[in-house]
Protein backbone atom coordinates (compact mmCIF):
# COMPACT_ATOMS: atom_id res chain seq x y z
CA UNK A 1 0.00 0.00 0.00
CA UNK A 2 1.37 3.34 -0.90
CA UNK A 3 -0.66 6.84 0.41
CA UNK A 4 0.80 9.99 -0.69
CA UNK A 5 0.26 13.08 1.81
CA UNK A 6 1.03 16.87 1.18
CA UNK A 7 2.11 19.41 3.32
CA UNK A 8 2.94 22.85 2.34
CA UNK A 9 5.68 24.83 3.68
CA UNK A 10 5.30 28.27 5.82
CA UNK A 11 7.51 31.53 5.48
CA UNK A 12 6.52 33.16 8.93
CA UNK A 13 9.08 32.63 12.13
CA UNK A 14 8.93 29.80 14.03
CA UNK A 15 7.73 30.34 18.05
CA UNK A 16 8.84 28.22 20.95
CA UNK A 17 5.83 27.41 22.98
CA UNK A 18 7.49 24.59 25.34
CA UNK A 19 9.81 22.44 26.04
CA UNK A 20 9.73 19.06 28.21
CA UNK A 21 12.83 17.14 29.78
CA UNK A 22 13.30 13.71 28.96
CA UNK A 23 14.69 11.57 31.66
CA UNK A 24 17.38 10.13 30.43
CA UNK A 25 18.73 13.52 28.88
CA UNK A 26 18.05 15.63 26.16
CA UNK A 27 14.72 17.57 25.51
CA UNK A 28 11.95 17.98 23.45
CA UNK A 29 10.56 21.41 22.05
CA UNK A 30 6.69 22.47 20.98
CA UNK A 31 7.58 25.11 18.12
CA UNK A 32 4.61 26.70 16.62
CA UNK A 33 5.04 28.69 12.84
CA UNK A 34 1.63 30.34 12.01
CA UNK A 35 -1.19 27.51 12.56
CA UNK A 36 1.69 24.75 12.08
CA UNK A 37 2.88 22.76 15.38
CA UNK A 38 6.47 20.94 15.29
CA UNK A 39 7.66 18.66 18.10
CA UNK A 40 11.40 18.28 17.52
CA UNK A 41 13.85 16.20 19.27
CA UNK A 42 17.64 18.36 17.90
CA UNK A 43 16.80 19.00 14.90
CA UNK A 44 14.48 16.02 14.07
CA UNK A 45 11.18 16.67 13.26
CA UNK A 46 9.19 13.84 15.40
CA UNK A 47 5.59 15.01 14.64
CA UNK A 48 3.82 18.13 12.84
CA UNK A 49 -0.05 18.72 12.20
CA UNK A 50 1.02 19.31 8.52
CA UNK A 51 1.91 15.91 7.72
CA UNK A 52 -0.17 13.73 9.92
CA UNK A 53 -1.74 11.10 7.77
CA UNK A 54 0.81 8.19 8.70
CA UNK A 55 0.47 8.46 12.21
CA UNK A 56 -3.47 7.99 11.19
CA UNK A 57 -2.56 5.15 8.95
CA UNK A 58 -1.40 3.82 11.83
CA UNK A 59 -4.33 3.44 13.69
CA UNK A 60 -6.85 3.08 10.66
CA UNK A 61 -4.78 0.33 9.19
CA UNK A 62 -4.38 -1.64 12.09
CA UNK A 63 -8.28 -1.33 13.16
CA UNK A 64 -9.24 -2.73 9.70
CA UNK A 65 -7.41 -5.69 10.74
CA UNK A 66 -9.01 -6.41 13.74
CA UNK A 67 -11.82 -8.98 14.34
CA UNK A 68 -13.44 -8.17 17.07
CA UNK A 69 -15.68 -5.03 17.66
CA UNK A 70 -15.31 -4.97 21.51
CA UNK A 71 -10.74 -4.99 20.60
CA UNK A 72 -8.68 -3.53 23.24
CA UNK A 73 -5.87 -1.24 22.17
CA UNK A 74 -2.53 0.09 23.75
CA UNK A 75 -1.44 3.25 21.93
CA UNK A 76 2.05 3.96 22.79
CA UNK A 77 2.99 7.81 22.60
CA UNK A 78 0.35 10.23 22.68
CA UNK A 79 2.06 13.07 20.39
CA UNK A 80 -0.19 15.34 18.87
CA UNK A 81 -3.33 13.20 19.19
CA UNK A 82 -3.84 12.03 15.28
CA UNK A 83 -3.11 7.92 16.25
CA UNK A 84 -5.45 8.13 19.03
CA UNK A 85 -8.44 10.32 16.90
CA UNK A 86 -8.18 8.24 14.14
CA UNK A 87 -8.82 5.09 16.55
CA UNK A 88 -11.93 6.50 18.24
CA UNK A 89 -13.15 7.79 14.93
CA UNK A 90 -12.23 3.73 13.35
CA UNK A 91 -13.77 1.51 16.58
CA UNK A 92 -16.86 0.97 18.07
CA UNK A 93 -18.50 2.16 20.98
CA UNK A 94 -17.42 -1.46 22.77
CA UNK A 95 -13.96 -0.93 22.27
CA UNK A 96 -11.52 0.29 24.70
CA UNK A 97 -8.21 2.61 24.40
CA UNK A 98 -5.29 2.87 26.69
CA UNK A 99 -2.95 5.46 25.78
CA UNK A 100 0.31 5.20 27.52
CA UNK A 101 2.48 8.44 27.81
CA UNK A 102 5.97 8.54 29.57
CA UNK A 103 5.96 12.56 29.59
CA UNK A 104 3.33 14.80 31.59
CA UNK A 105 4.29 17.96 29.53
CA UNK A 106 2.72 16.09 26.21
CA UNK A 107 -0.56 15.44 28.13
CA UNK A 108 -0.33 19.49 29.64
CA UNK A 109 0.21 20.30 25.58
CA UNK A 110 -2.76 18.09 24.66
CA UNK A 111 -4.85 20.13 27.00
CA UNK A 112 -3.16 23.36 26.62
CA UNK A 113 -1.74 24.82 23.25
CA UNK A 114 -2.66 21.83 21.16
CA UNK A 115 -6.04 21.34 22.90
CA UNK A 116 -7.67 21.86 19.23
CA UNK A 117 -5.79 19.27 17.60
CA UNK A 118 -6.67 16.82 20.15
CA UNK A 119 -10.42 18.12 20.24
CA UNK A 120 -12.38 16.03 23.14
CA UNK A 121 -10.55 12.51 22.48
CA UNK A 122 -9.21 12.32 26.27
CA UNK A 123 -12.66 12.55 27.47
CA UNK A 124 -14.10 9.91 25.94
CA UNK A 125 -15.06 6.89 27.73
CA UNK A 126 -13.42 4.69 25.80
CA UNK A 127 -9.87 5.85 26.37
CA UNK A 128 -7.56 5.68 29.42
CA UNK A 129 -4.46 7.75 29.82
CA UNK A 130 -1.59 5.93 31.91
CA UNK A 131 1.34 7.97 32.50
CA UNK A 132 4.73 5.62 32.37
CA UNK A 133 6.90 4.26 29.92
CA UNK A 134 4.77 1.93 27.76
CA UNK A 135 7.03 -1.50 28.02
CA UNK A 136 6.01 -1.58 31.32
CA UNK A 137 2.11 -1.36 30.36
CA UNK A 138 3.34 -4.15 28.18
CA UNK A 139 5.47 -6.76 30.23
CA UNK A 140 2.59 -5.71 33.25
CA UNK A 141 -0.45 -6.99 30.91
CA UNK A 142 -2.48 -10.46 31.89
CA UNK A 143 -5.75 -10.22 30.03
CA UNK A 144 -4.17 -8.89 26.45
CA UNK A 145 -4.49 -6.94 23.79
CA UNK A 146 -5.57 -7.13 20.46
CA UNK A 147 -3.28 -4.49 19.44
CA UNK A 148 -0.58 -2.49 20.47
CA UNK A 149 0.68 0.67 18.21
CA UNK A 150 3.78 2.05 18.61
CA UNK A 151 4.68 5.32 17.79
CA UNK A 152 7.33 6.90 20.76
CA UNK A 153 10.29 7.22 18.84
CA UNK A 154 11.74 7.94 15.14
CA UNK A 155 11.90 4.19 14.77
CA UNK A 156 12.92 1.11 16.33
CA UNK A 157 15.65 2.12 18.03
CA UNK A 158 15.90 4.51 21.20
CA UNK A 159 16.83 8.22 19.13
CA UNK A 160 14.29 9.86 21.62
CA UNK A 161 14.28 8.05 25.30
CA UNK A 162 17.16 5.13 25.62
CA UNK A 163 15.22 3.12 27.31
CA UNK A 164 12.71 2.77 23.87
CA UNK A 165 15.69 0.20 22.32
CA UNK A 166 14.18 -2.18 25.11
CA UNK A 167 10.93 -2.29 23.18
CA UNK A 168 12.69 -3.27 19.88
CA UNK A 169 14.82 -5.75 20.48
CA UNK A 170 14.53 -9.80 20.95
CA UNK A 171 13.00 -10.13 24.33
CA UNK A 172 11.03 -6.85 24.14
CA UNK A 173 9.26 -8.40 21.06
CA UNK A 174 8.72 -11.90 22.67
CA UNK A 175 7.05 -9.46 25.70
CA UNK A 176 4.80 -7.59 22.87
CA UNK A 177 3.43 -11.03 21.77
CA UNK A 178 3.03 -12.30 25.11
CA UNK A 179 0.97 -8.84 25.70
CA UNK A 180 -1.35 -9.93 22.73
CA UNK A 181 -4.30 -12.28 22.31
CA UNK A 182 -3.91 -14.85 19.39
CA UNK A 183 -3.73 -12.99 15.89
CA UNK A 184 -3.23 -9.78 17.75
CA UNK A 185 -1.36 -7.27 15.98
CA UNK A 186 1.69 -5.00 16.99
CA UNK A 187 1.98 -1.72 15.03
CA UNK A 188 4.53 -0.14 14.42
CA UNK A 189 5.42 3.53 13.32
CA UNK A 190 8.93 4.37 12.19
CA UNK A 191 10.31 7.63 9.42
CA UNK A 192 12.25 5.30 8.04
CA UNK A 193 13.06 0.82 6.63
CA UNK A 194 14.21 -1.46 8.41
CA UNK A 195 15.27 -5.01 6.91
CA UNK A 196 17.09 -5.98 10.35
CA UNK A 197 13.97 -5.19 12.43
CA UNK A 198 11.36 -7.12 10.21
CA UNK A 199 13.95 -9.99 10.50
CA UNK A 200 14.02 -9.74 14.09
CA UNK A 201 9.76 -9.55 14.19
CA UNK A 202 9.74 -12.88 12.40
CA UNK A 203 12.10 -14.48 14.58
CA UNK A 204 9.46 -13.67 17.82
CA UNK A 205 7.23 -15.45 15.19
CA UNK A 206 4.85 -12.74 13.95
CA UNK A 207 3.52 -12.68 10.62
CA UNK A 208 4.78 -9.40 9.26
CA UNK A 209 3.53 -6.70 6.73
CA UNK A 210 5.30 -3.33 5.20
CA UNK A 211 3.32 -0.74 4.59
CA UNK A 212 5.41 2.38 2.65
CA UNK A 213 3.86 5.75 3.23
CA UNK A 214 4.34 8.73 1.24
CA UNK A 215 4.87 12.47 3.03
CA UNK A 216 6.40 16.13 2.03
CA UNK A 217 8.01 17.49 4.25
CA UNK A 218 9.31 20.75 3.99
CA UNK A 219 8.15 20.66 -0.12
CA UNK A 220 10.74 16.84 -0.26
CA UNK A 221 9.18 13.63 -1.09
CA UNK A 222 9.57 10.88 2.19
CA UNK A 223 8.21 7.89 3.21
CA UNK A 224 7.63 6.64 6.76
CA UNK A 225 7.31 3.12 7.30
CA UNK A 226 4.64 0.74 9.34
CA UNK A 227 4.79 -2.56 9.94
CA UNK A 228 1.96 -4.76 11.19
CA UNK A 229 2.87 -7.40 12.79
CA UNK A 230 0.78 -10.14 13.59
CA UNK A 231 1.20 -13.36 16.23
CA UNK A 232 0.97 -16.49 14.63
CA UNK A 233 -1.11 -17.76 17.61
Amino acid sequence: MFLAITAEVATVPVELIDTADLPDGGTLRLLRRGDDYSIRFRDTELMGNQVRQSEEALAILTCQRLAHSDSRILIGGLGMGFTLGAALKALPATAAITVSELLPAIVEWAKGPLAHLFHDYLNDDRVSLKMGDVHDAIVQETVGYDAILLDVDNGPDGLIHIANERLYCNWGLRAAYAALRPRGILAIWSAYPDDDFVIRLEQALFDVEEVDVAVVIDGEPATHTIWFATRRE
